[in-house]
This record gives structure tokens, sequence and C-alpha cells, in this order.
């Protein structure tokens, strides 16, 4: 009798395991063999610090990303990876938005990415997938911050992969002596590189998790943004775009923001705060410590009075892997032949607004599709001060992820409705290249016939959701 309920407790165990395995299976990627972690929502699986580049520390710092390191057995993806280096928040601005549980440790190994999908291990699935990349200047944020959190995501039929890049002087530093080792002849641009790498990652692996390599839309913003304008007109990554999403990086315009400086114009000054520092080998400035390179600039600014020095902390036009401004190559017809959604705040940062208008009829003349939007609702607030007020750049974040249950601002019925709304919009323009996806057309593109953006917002009482095709003020 013992014998027997011992084999029935045997095989209730087996059974177990089988079910929990076909609920969260273990899939085998690039470098060995990992299993996420459940999430509250019922058959959503989320991959934590997936790492999809070797660590790009100590000899490899400030060369192009290199084939992940291999290990044994089954990683539990169950921990996110460190953030790139960059400054400690601050109180006020964005800190109590978004950075309100304190910053993680920063790290020069960094090279991870995360993943949400409700189709684990489903290869015949194809779902669409997502590529998203964090705003910050190129010199802050990481992609697990609380707002571009990708459970509801996948409730919505998408899969999500957000992901970290090296920033600031340690992605986008450029230096004769680096140029002169790359066999491109080239430096700088090493964070747009490890975007690159993310891309072909997904490209590679994301079948495993029930995506289709061949629907990937790669969304951003502000420098996010931006880095998806980089990525459509980088001949090493626009033949991998299937759609891209461009939230407050501006459009095509005379005057880039960021990602306008040559390799020539600037390589010269890294070479001068080098060798300020006594660093005139690459062995010597790969092997300063992490903190002295990232304090580097700001002594030389202390010790000199010489504030007028300017390194490159974001994209140079390097001649290969950007080798002309993404306004350029637009207006020329080089970016990925995509549909494109293209849209700012209502109280964006001046020149992130610009040219989108633009941008949307030279793709017209083309033969291609843009859909425009403006967000305008104010977030509410329950009266505390220093925090950011009106439709303030990065607001609608909270909105096109659904991710307003993890904000300690008021929000009311109507925002969640707006929330659905814009949620279903975004992940149907990423299934389809539509935002409507099946529905009725409500979202037009944006044509010189019709030049309308789909404005969303909540009426005047915040009880009803009025979103609307419109023209800006």
């Amino acid at each position: 009798m013992k014998r027997i309920s011992r084999l029935l407790l045997l095989a209730a165990t087996l059974l177990l395991s089988v079910a929990c395995a076909k609920k969260n299976p273990v899939l085998t990627v690039d470098g060995g063999q990992v299993q996420g972690v459940e999430t509250r929502t019922k058959g959503v699986i989320v991959y934590k610090g997936i790492p999809y580049a070797a660590p790009p520390v100590g000899e490899f710092r400030w060369r192009e990303p290199r084939p992940v390191l291999p290990w044994k057995g089954v990683k539990v993806a169950d921990k996110f990876g460190a953030p790139a280096v960059q400054a400690k928040h601050m109180p006020g601005g964005y800190t109590p938005e978004f950075f309100f549980d304190g910053d993680p440790e920063f790290s020069e190994d960094c090279l991870y990415l995360n993943i949400w999908t409700p189709a684990a291990g489903k290869t015949g699935k194809k779902l669409p997938v997502t590529l998203w990349v964090h705003g910050g200047g190129y010199t802050a944020g990481w992609g697990h911050e609380p707002e571009m959190d990708g459970e509801e995501w996948a409730k919505h039929g998408g899969i999500l992969v957000t992901f970290n890049y090296r920033l600031g002087i340690f992605g986008f530093f450029t230096h004769p002596l680096l140029s002169a080792e790359s066999d491109h002849g080239v430096s700088g641009n090493y964070g747009m590189l490890d975007q690159i790498a993310a891309l072909k990652w997904v490209k590679r692996n994301i079948a495993q998790f029930g995506g289709d390599p061949d629907n990937v839309t790669v969304m951003g913003q502000s420098a996010g943004a931006m880095s998806v304008q980089t990525l459509v007109t980088s001949p090493l990554s626009r033949d991998l775009v299937n759609k891209a999403i461009i939230q407050s990086g501006g459009g095509i315009s005379d005057r880039p923001v960021l990602g306008g400086t040559t390799l020539e114009q600037i390589q010269e000054n890294g070479k001068k705060l080098m060798d300020w520092a006594g660093y005139d080998t690459l062995d010597g400035m790969r092997a300063a410590t992490t903190q002295d390179v990232f304090t580097l600039l700001n002594r030389y600014y202390e010790a000199t009075g010489d504030r007028t020095l300017r390194i490159s902390t974001s994209p140079v036009i390097d001649g290969w892997a950007y080798p002309e401004t993404f306004s350029s190559a637009a207006l020329g017809g080089r970016i990925s032949d995509v549909p494109y959604m293209i849209g700012c705040t209502l109280n964006d940062m001046g020149a992130l607004a610009r040219g989108i208008d633009t941008f949307c009829l030279e793709r017209e003349k083309q033969g291609g599709t843009s859909y425009a939007y403006q967000f305008a609702r104010p977030l509410p607030t329950d009266g505390r001060g220093g925090v950011l007020v009106g439709a303030f750049h990065s607001s609608e974040l909270w909105y096109m992820f659904k991710t307003l249950g993890y904000c300690w601002r008021p929000f009311t019925d109507a925002d969640y409705a707006l929330a659905e709304d814009m949620i279903t919009c975004w992940t149907n323009f990423a299934k389809y290249g539509d935002p409507n996806g099946k529905g009725p057309e409500v979202w037009t593109p944006f044509t010189a016939e019709k030049p309308e953006f789909m404005i969303f917002k909540i009426d005047d009482d915040a009880e009803a959701v009025a979103s609307g095709m419109g023209r800006l003020n």
C-alpha cells in the first residue's frame, strides 16, 4: 500500500513538473538555456537580464559588442541586469516621476535585455515583436524603469523587448587611437552598435519566445526615438526593421538635437581629454577605473577652468555605422521603407516637436505611410510640489505601456480608458502597421490632403476620453 502511495505521489509530481514546464518552458538562446518567471497575468512570462552580448569591460571597453559568453545549465532570468554607468538621480525633475524607488547599481557590464511574452516556447505563434529603446539623453536611463513594464503589452497580444546599452563616455567616446585600431577606421557609436546587436539578437532568438522575427517594430522615446532614427538610417540595421515608432524625437530638421556631429569634428577633443589625464595609450585608457573615466570630463573642467571642451556622448556621423543624419537620409529616401508612427506631447521640448509634419509629407511623396499623434492629457497630480506638470516630455509613457498602476498620481477611470485606447493603438501598429488594427479607420495617416494628428486627451471634466483627429495649435 505504501509503495502504491509513493508511486502515486511520484506520478503527481511528474505531472505537475510537466504542467509547469509547459507554462514556463526552458528555451535555448544565444549562449545557453534560459527560463523566465511568471507574472501576475496568467500565461505571461517575463525574462529578466538575458545577456545579448559579452560584457564590454576591460580590454573590450570602447569596442564593438562581441558575441554572448556561453553559460552552463539553465539561467533563471529572474533579475534585471545592471544599467549602464550614469549619474545618480537627484531630487526633482524626473526622479519623483520614474525613479522614485532609487537607483540600481550601475555597471559597465550592462548589455542585458528583458522580454515579456504570452507565448513562451510556442515557435509557431509568430506574435508581433517590439524592441523598446529607452530615453535619457544618451547619458541616463535603463530598460526596466517602472513606466515601461511589459506585462500589459503582452496581455494585448504582443511581445515587448527592452534592453540596456552603453551610455555617455562609455557609449559614444571618440579618439584617434580608437579609430586607428578599428577595422572600419572609426570610433564612437558603441551604444548605437549595442542597439543594433540587440536588434540582431531579437531576429535570431525571438521565435523561441513565440515571436515573429520578420515582424519587429523598433520603438523609442526622446533619445530612444533619436536612436530609432539612427537604426532606420544605418546600413547595418535599416533592413532589419519592419516598423518604427518615434516618440518625442523630432522629425526632419536642419537642426538635429543630437547626432549631427562628425567624427572628424570631435575625436581630437577625446585625445585632448585623455592626454590631460595622462592616458596616451589604449592600454592606459582601458586600465583606468570606471569611476576615473566617468568623472574625467568634470575633473578636467574643475582643474583647467576650460568648460568649452566637448566630447561625444551621442551618435556621431562616422561614414560607416551612421553615414549621414536621419533628416538627410529621410529626404533622400535612404531610411527603412516601413510604416511609421511619429509624435510628441503637448508640452514637449522645443526641437523634439519640430519637423514631424515635414517627415510625414516626405514619406507620402515616397509612397510611404506615417501616422502622427500628439499626447495632450495634462497628468493629474495630488498637489505635491517639485513634480512635473502638464503633458510634459515623457508623460505619455504611463499610458502607451498602460502602467498607470505603478505611478503615485491620482489617475481617474478616464485615464485608464485613455491608456487602454493608446496601448491598443500602439500594439495594433506593431502587429499590422496600422494603429486601427482590423477595426474602422479612426486614426488616418498624415497626408497633404489630410494633414492631421491623432490627439490623445481627456475632456475638461476628466471623465470621458475625447481623443480624435485634429490639427495642432
